[in-house]
């Protein structure tokens, strides 16, 4: 497993995705899909890291990324409301209607 958050978005300007990775100062990539993005990070990351070992550059740990998985948003009641009633059709909890919704997103 890759050990870096790699960002991926698309860029309007240069009609492409840039892939970048925060904690390597200045690594970035480009690729016509968000694929091809990715494959290029990973390939200038590692270039990154041999070139500042080789001069003997201070390599930034990975950054510990730990998420409690809790959430807590504000809605409009109408919105509410309509999450109830699509989980109560569904046999759902709120909680479990609302995660189905989030991980097919």
């Amino acid at each position: 497993m890759f050990p870096y958050k790699i960002n991926i978005f698309y860029s309007q300007e240069d009609k492409g995705y840039i892939a970048n990775i925060s904690e390597l100062k200045g690594c970035s990539a480009f690729g016509p899909t968000p694929e091809e993005s990715l494959k290029e990070i990973k390939i200038a990351a590692k270039l990154w890291l041999e070139t500042a070992k080789k001069n003997k550059i201070p390599i930034p740990h990975p950054k510990a990324h730990k998420y409690s998985g809790k959430i807590l948003i504000r809605t409009l009641p109408a919105i509410h409301q309509k999450l109830i009633e699509k989980a109560e059709e569904e046999h759902l909890s709120l909680n479990q209607y609302i995660n189905y919704l989030l991980a097919i997103a």
